[in-house]
């Protein structure tokens, strides 16, 4: 070959180099599934678009820097089996799982998938965990309880309600923590020398007459513990308790903001948020065995006046002055 053949050939083999030889694998988006309890979206409330901002804020754009697959269970049991079971067999890199119905489900589906649960009140009790410090297995997340709580609440009750000595626990008995629910308030309100009363219900259809009930015993206050199904129907339990003159005690802002009286609890939102740090961790590599369960440190307490004179209430100065927020 004459010089100047061979190096027009080299140019052409530079230039335009073997089909494929440039050719890179596309990079893999990663897919988390996320297990709500409620049925939709919208009734998630603030949950939902605090989670979605969480991973927004660290750079994760839902639908181009990672995909969510999101199900909603509405509560029932089947429902949650089977869409946890969907979402593992789809071959997701993390599956989510928000509130203590979902989390028990998200669990059972999976042993090898990381699993990340938020707003469980007892990741222990629950069988979520071994242990806070080293959950070990694949299973880590946020707890949105302190041991106390319950017993905060009711001091904070017995000083905004002058007189108080007869409060209620009004629990759905499909909640797998329905008994310890209980047990820690009677022992709470035990404690501070009140009268203890429990009330269960199954669904929606019952609540008409538990509140007739809790009238008949002369029940002055009462309170709802974080459960999925309290938190679906949070806006019908107020209106029954406005209807019944009835102090309602809620714990989250969310319900709180259905027409509670007060609220005494953490950030929900922000621990929605904060799942986005767990899950970047865990698709960066790192172990949701070595990832401790976060505990509340910071709690809100909040005060409804316009709730308080819809039932006929005066509240404290000296408790206004203490709320973190006082709403007219």
């Amino acid at each position: 070959m004459r010089r100047r053949e061979f190096i027009g050939a080299a140019i052409v083999v530079v230039a335009f180099p073997p089909r494929g030889a440039l050719a890179q694998p596309s990079p893999k988006i990663p897919r988390i599934g996320v297990l709500w309890h409620a049925g939709s979206a919208e009734a998630e409330g603030s949950n939902f678009p605090a989670l979605v901002k969480g991973f927004s804020d660290l750079g994760y754009i839902d639908g181009r820097g990672i995909i969510l697959e999101h199900r909603f269970p509405n509560e029932v049991p089947a429902q949650f089996e089977r869409m946890a079971s969907d979402l593992v067999a789809g071959g997701v890199d993390v599956l989510v799982a928000v509130g203590a119905n979902a989390a028990p489900y998200a669990k059972a589906a999976t042993a090898k998938i990381p699993v990340v649960f938020a707003i469980v009140p007892d990741p222990l009790g629950s069988d979520l965990v071994k242990s806070l410090a080293r959950p070990e297995a694949n299973v880590t997340g946020f707890s949105n309880s302190a041991s106390d709580l319950v017993g905060k609440r009711l001091e904070l009750l017995r000083e905004l309600v002058p007189g108080l000595s007869r409060v209620a626990l009004l629990v759905n008995s499909n909640s797998k923590l329905a008994t310890p629910y209980s047990d820690n308030f009677q022992a709470a309100a035990s404690n501070l020398g009140l009268t203890a009363s429990t009330f269960r219900w199954l669904g929606p259809e019952d609540l008409e007459a538990v509140f007739a009930a809790m009238k008949a015993a002369d029940v002055q206050a009462f309170m709802i513990n974080p459960d999925g199904w309290a938190f679906t129907y949070r806006a019908a339990i107020a209106k029954l308790a406005t209807a019944n003159r009835l102090v309602l005690s809620s714990w989250s802002r969310q319900t709180f903001d259905a027409g509670a009286f007060m609220s005494y609890g953490v950030d929900h939102d922000a621990i929605c948020r904060r799942v986005a740090v767990y899950v970047d961790k865990l698709l960066k590599g790192a172990k949701p065995g070595e990832l401790p369960v976060e505990q509340p440190t910071k709690f809100e307490f909040l005060i409804s006046l316009r709730t308080a004179r819809a039932i006929g209430r005066d509240v404290p100065p000296t408790m206004l002055s203490r709320a973190d927020e006082v709403f007219e």
